[in-house]
């Protein structure tokens, strides 16, 4: 990791090439700072186009800044913080930990913007999420509370190129020892901590014999599970504790990298060698904004846990008005649209990123957001909002609450839902692609397929923009009574991601993919 940090300090980007450019995909600006794509020079530029962001905007309240345990995410949050405070930001930060999980930054700023309507705060977070140790990230969260839309980062990522082009003369600094100095110590674990009874039922889960196990994976969920157990008195045990930039501990996944997946088999593999010793067990991500759940049945598919989560959630606060809506990507499983339906509930299907649940959230439309790859966070119990941002350790929590009271393990409630509703059959294809085939889908014209037919059954629907928000998808969803598939690009890798999805089995799901890959050779072609 060495020499990743030395290249972070002294390697000076070129932002006349694209892939060494500040770049907003889903999750913020992503890189490797050996690459040129993370290095000081990008977070000093990114900084200081959100200070600037912020001042035009009027947002004028302090900015919670928080970090993960990637070796990149201490240089750049040093960085940012000495930009932020030289700017004469008011930044709050962990008071009694180095480390800042995402939805403990979301839910400081909601907090702080409760009732106001001036000063409101905003947050920066530094994280490459699950993505291996070498990887940097950071990311920028709105008032709202959750991820900044595309006109903001739109805004920062433009005005962010424009300063390194100007080899970033006009960004203000302060020492680290004197931006340290002013930055404003926050207990945001422990508000975070002390306010869970507010969304899930922590006194059953308290009351409950369960033995429970959580595996921060290396990351900022360490010391919110260990204050959660403490806290509450819970038979948790955090059967990891260790900090190791590198993630040394970790098992390689699925391709031999070292990634904090823990929706993942393979890089969930210690945990999953110790399922019977626990009722259930968790994992997160590095930055805690996502879930994996184990109970005796192994790992949850996060489509399948989205789907029991949304079912228990509809059947246990009935504080929730009945005109809430159901929130989840296009990619999500269809098993989700069922579970919906039969609560009599509206779904509200939107293009891949959670920022599209945020407003939502915010303003308590929406009770549940979640997408599948094992984000999601949901509404009080009184139907406020929690967090505007994926939340890992809430959903955690929920599993832990479901057991509790139903005394059904999550993976025994999938099965109820499966035959109920029949068993859907998902798998995603990655594929590498070019910089201009990226591009392509953006072009991609539905006017052009004269695909009638998907495996087999009639096509109901050829889709370009989500039936949730209208949002353009950046690519294209099919689907049929019985299946579906989706392609869009990567908003942070070079390659473009096909989903596909049936109900009528694997070999219907193989011939849905293969008339997908068909289909898109035939649209792109025509791009």
């Amino acid at each position: 990791m060495q020499d990743a940090i030395r290249a972070f300090h002294d390697l000076t980007p070129d932002p006349t090439h694209p892939a060494q450019a500040v770049s907003f995909g889903t999750s913020g600006h992503r890189g490797r700072s050996e690459a040129g794509s993370f290095n000081r020079e990008h977070i000093l530029a990114i900084t200081q186009a959100v200070v600037d962001y912020r001042r035009q905007a009027g947002i004028s309240g302090p900015l919670f800044l928080g970090r993960d345990s990637h070796a990149l995410s201490r240089p750049a949050w040093e960085t940012a913080l000495r930009v932020l405070v030289g700017n004469g930001v008011e930044v709050r930060i962990e008071r009694d930990s180095p480390l800042t999980a995402t939805p403990l930054v979301s839910h400081a700023i909601l907090r702080h913007n409760h009732g106001r309507d001036s000063e409101l705060a905003d947050g920066l977070i530094i994280t490459p999420s699950h993505n291996p140790p070498e990887d940097g990230g950071i990311k920028y969260n709105l008032p709202h509370g959750g991820p900044a839309d595309t006109e903001a980062t739109g805004w920062i990522e433009h005005y962010a190129n424009q300063l390194l082009a100007e080899g970033l003369a006009s960004v203000e600094r302060v020492s680290l020892e004197a931006a340290l100095a002013q930055a404003v110590r926050h207990d945001m674990l422990g508000d975070y901590v002390e306010s869970l009874g507010e969304v899930v039922d922590m006194a059953a889960i308290a009351a409950s014999t369960l033995r429970l196990a959580a595996d921060p994976m290396g990351g900022t969920a360490l010391p919110v599970w260990q204050a959660i157990a403490e806290r509450y008195d819970l038979n948790l045990a955090v059967v990891n504790t260790q900090l190791d930039e590198s993630f040394a501990f970790m098992p390689p996944d699925h391709d031999g990298k070292i990634r904090m997946d823990c929706s993942s088999a393979a890089a969930m593999a210690k945990l999953l060698e110790r399922k019977d010793d626990f009722d259930l067990a968790f994992g997160n991500d590095p930055d805690a904004d996502r879930h994996g759940i184990v109970d005796a049945g192994g790992l949850m598919n996060p489509n399948h846990y989205l789907a029991v989560a949304i079912g228990y959630l509809l059947t246990q606060r009935p504080e929730w008005g009945e005109t809430l809506k159901i929130g989840k990507t296009l990619v999500s499983s269809s098993l989700i649209d069922r579970v919906v339906a039969e609560h009599g509930r509206e779904l509200y299907e939107v293009p891949v990123g959670f920022k599209w649940f945020v407003d939502g959230l915010h303003q308590g439309w929406l009770a549940f957001g979640g997408e599948e790859s094992a984000g999601a966070s949901f509404l009080t119990r009184k139907g406020r909002p929690w967090s505007t941002d994926k939340d890992g350790i809430l959903l955690c929590l929920l599993a832990a609450e479901m057991m509790a009271v139903t005394g059904q393990r999550p993976s025994e409630r999938y099965q109820a839902l499966v035959a109920r509703h029949g068993e859907p059959h998902y798998r995603r294809v990655d594929t590498p692609c070019s910089r201009e085939q990226q591009q392509a889908f953006k072009a991609l014209d539905v006017g052009n397929l004269s695909i009638e037919r998907l495996a087999g059954d009639p096509v109901a629907q050829v889709l370009a923009s989500a039936p949730g928000n209208q949002a353009p998808i950046g690519g294209i969803k099919v689907t049929t009574a019985n299946g579906w598939f989706a392609v869009r690009p990567s908003g942070t890798e070079p390659l473009y991601k096909l989903y596909a999805e049936s109900f009528r089995g694997k070999m219907h799901l193989d011939e849905l993919i293969e008339d997908a890959l068909s289909c898109l050779d035939e649209l792109l072609g025509a791009a």
